[in-house]
């Protein structure tokens, strides 16, 4: 009797395990919102995307493994915005089976009719899916609100572009908003200080009670030599890093990543980030923060 009793003790356990699991499982907040979002690509010299499309191959599967609701773009997607870059990630973007909600750049204002050509592009990459009427623009959901603010001239706003912005917020105040821009201000990352936006007035959009989070790319940051995500004041900062190519703070590494946002019912985000082909999240460049 003595081995059916250690069995039965070694079942109950294994049953304990697997309610308490469960408990726990039931307890979590319901998932609100959940999407990912892509930092710079812009290759050179080629005119070619290996990581980009790795990236999006991660996408496509991870969305059929739990919820993902869209995926976001930082902007520099095409170097120089030049038209055989935009021609040539276009099919790669297509295969995303998700809504892709991007900005512009310095690359993609690098181009003769820049906004332009971007806007016809993105609308391309969506085929459908959604559809981009302009680069500035407002995605709003019941726990938060993302502007979308793609820069005026190269990686800065103009005093009407910051106007626009401050404009969102007070109508959408007391949501929260997280604010996507292709460079954060000068200053937030100081491995590259002098970098950024620098029109005296966007102080002002920093100082908004109801800003949470600025996403950014541009810097080309390696993840694992820098730091990523910080809080200043009340305000979160997550840098999206490169697909194809790390600058900061030099080029000896580059290890494509992307990174995906979970907002809880709550209000807590989790900031999640995925080598590209890696199947799980890196648990060293985790972050989280409260609405």
């Amino acid at each position: 009797m003595k081995p059916l009793t250690v069995l039965l003790s070694a079942l109950l356990a294994n049953l304990l395990l697997i309610s308490s699991a469960l408990a726990d499982s039931n307890n979590k907040p319901e998932v609100a919102l959940r999407f990912a979002v892509l930092g710079d690509a812009e290759p050179r010299p080629l005119p070619e995307f290996p990581n980009l499309a790795r990236a999006v191959e991660d996408l496509n599967l991870l969305a059929k493994q739990q919820r993902l609701d869209f995926v976001l773009g930082v902007g520099d997607l095409p170097h120089k915005g030049t038209m055989i870059q935009y021609q040539n990630i276009t099919p790669v973007l297509q295969k995303l089976t998700l809504p892709f909600y991007p900005i512009m750049g310095n690359e993609e204002h690098g181009a003769e009719n820049g906004t332009e050509r971007f806007l016809d592009f993105a609308n391309q990459w969506n085929q459908g899916k959604t559809t981009i009427s302009s680069s500035k623009y407002v995605l709003e959901f019941e726990q938060l609100a993302l502007v979308m603010a793609s820069p005026d001239h190269g990686r800065d706003f103009n005093e009407q572009g910051v106007d626009w912005i401050l404009e969102q917020f007070r109508e959408l105040h007391p949501k929260p908003v997280l604010l996507v821009v292709h460079g954060a201000q000068t200053g937030v990352y100081p491995e590259r200080a002098d970098k950024g936006i620098t029109h005296p007035k966007f102080a002002e959009v920093t100082a908004q009670p109801n800003l949470a989070a600025v996403i950014s790319g541009d810097l080309h940051m390696d993840m694992d030599r820098v730091n990523h995500s910080k809080q200043i004041s009340q305000v979160h900062y997550l840098h999206i890093p490169a697909l194809e190519r790390t600058k900061i703070p030099d080029e000896s590494n580059h290890s494509p990543m992307f990174r995906v946002l979970t907002i809880d019912a709550s209000g807590q985000v989790r900031v999640d980030t995925y080598a590209v082909g890696n199947p799980g999240p890196l648990s060293r460049h985790h972050y989280h923060f409260s609405l």
